[in-house]
């Protein structure tokens, strides 16, 4: 009993969960690869869609503006593609020679007895193929991704978080319906007053939508207001923070309104927010000490 008083007197750590994006976050924005998805992304427009290319800038800036990602808009819009011939074309060509394995980032991580999980809007090949560049791919618990939040194997997404692998699924993504005339929404904004209310709805959950967010939460069971969430997104971090998320900014050294820590590199980590050692060291003294076993969820 005098054990089990000492552990319950000691405060237990502010968190138990760490949520990490993946691409400039993980890695720095000089690897070049952001800079390689926004070339392909513009070439998959004019080749597969058949997109006009003086339109690609200005329909690029409203898509990712108005929707959270390219993708996401043209969807939205009415243009219709099979999503993994999408993603294939806009990462099957970037320079992954680029990510190096970080071993200072890789000791960083395995040194903090926390849930580690990736969410990233990126699908399942690019996140493990970038991770295991990176010789991360054994630092996480699992990865949430497009195909988490896109279950392509279904009409819609489902209510069950049971029937939703954390990987996503495995299944190919299906040919969509035939789709309807596309929305100008180039001719939508050069209309005065006009805004974001009236644009059609994107059928493509991902950040920074609070909704994906949440979900997200709710299929790998973390708790939001004991996660520490990582970004290089000030809107991502902007929504995760109005859900509850507690927040890290990095690539940059000032913070910014709904962020409570800012990074110029996630190797800053240990310097920038001791306590998540601290706490983790005086739960294990404890547990050494009392012998107490604190269990870590795991799911597959």
């Amino acid at each position: 009993m005098e054990y089990e008083d000492r552990y319950m007197q000691i405060q237990r750590p502010k968190y138990d969960c760490l949520l990490f994006d993946l691409d400039d976050t993980l890695y720095p924005l000089s690897s070049g690869l952001s800079e390689s998805v926004l070339e392909n992304i513009q070439d998959y427009m004019i080749e597969k869609l058949g997109v006009e290319e003086s339109k690609i800038p200005d329909l690029c800036n409203l898509l990712y503006k108005n929707y959270g990602t390219t993708m996401s808009g043209l969807r939205a819009i009415g243009y219709d593609f099979d999503y993994d011939e999408y993603h294939s074309f806009v990462h099957g060509r970037l320079p992954y020679e680029n990510l190096k394995p970080d071993p200072v980032l890789r000791s960083l991580l395995l040194s903090l007895p926390i849930r580690k999980v990736i969410f990233t809007n990126a699908d399942k090949v690019h996140a493990i193929k970038a991770l295991s560049r990176l010789g991360l791919e054994d630092c996480f618990e699992g990865i949430i991704c497009f195909e988490t939040l896109n279950p392509t194997h279904k009409n819609t997404v489902s209510d069950d978080e049971d029937e939703i692998e954390f990987l996503g699924p495995t299944q190919s993504s299906s040919a969509l319906s035939t789709s309807p005339q596309v929305f100008d929404i180039i001719g939508h904004f050069s209309q005065p007053n006009e805004g974001s209310i009236g644009l059609p709805k994107t059928p493509i959950v991902c950040k920074p939508s609070e909704s994906a967010i949440e979900r997200a939460l709710k299929i790998a069971n973390i708790d939001p207001n004991r996660t520490l969430f990582f970004e290089d997104s000030v809107r991502n971090i902007q929504s995760g923070k109005r859900v509850g998320l507690d927040t890290v900014l990095v690539g940059k050294s000032q913070r910014v309104k709904g962020a409570d820590y800012a990074l110029e590199s996630i190797h800053n980590l240990r310097e920038a927010i001791p306590e998540l050692w601290e706490s983790a060291d005086k739960l294990s003294e404890v547990n050494y000490s009392s012998g107490v076993t604190v269990e870590t969820p795991v799911i597959g």
